[in-house]
């Protein structure tokens, strides 16, 4: 297999990394609730105020692969990095293409001084709950996710 090459995102990449998104949210059931633009999404990463970061994983020359997240305030633990989306496209899951991203993430958390990680998992997605137990995380079981849509 052909090395995996992981590198920050850039804004060529925007396209190919909403398609990802798209393959994640047709993955757990959701397509129909994806309604970003690529117009909004690229403005949102690399607009004037960027919002969101990320590491893609590239094959072949294609992307195959994100970890997208951003800056979250815990008022008792302070900055912590949340982890959005952590997609490998489907043909190439179990390749350690997920494992690489994440640990970049991790590390580029660390190296900025964030206080921890935090994201979310659906709890019927075991791939995803086993892949994450590795790293020995906190499930919490208190909290409900909570969401107001604006109209």
């Amino acid at each position: 297999m052909e090395e995996i090459i992981i590198r920050k995102a850039v804004q060529e990449d925007c396209a190919p990394m909403l398609e990802l998104i798209k393959e994640l949210a047709d993955y757990e059931k959701a397509l129909h609730e994806v309604t970003l633009t690529l117009e909004q999404f690229t403005e949102d990463g690399f607009g004037k105020s960027p919002v969101w970061g990320a590491f893609v994983a590239e094959f072949e020359g294609q992307i195959v692969g994100i970890s997208l997240y951003y800056d979250r305030y815990s008022t008792w633990k302070g900055r912590r990095l949340y982890l959005e989306d952590l997609v490998v496209t489907e043909k190439l899951r179990g390749k350690q293409i997920g494992k690489k991203l994440f640990e970049a993430t991790l590390e580029h958390g660390r190296s900025n001084q964030y206080s921890g990680m935090v994201f979310q998992v659906l709890n019927w997605n075991e791939p995803a709950i086993n892949f994450y137990k590795k790293y020995e995380p906190k499930f919490d079981d208190e909290w409900f996710n909570v969401s107001i849509e604006f109209k």
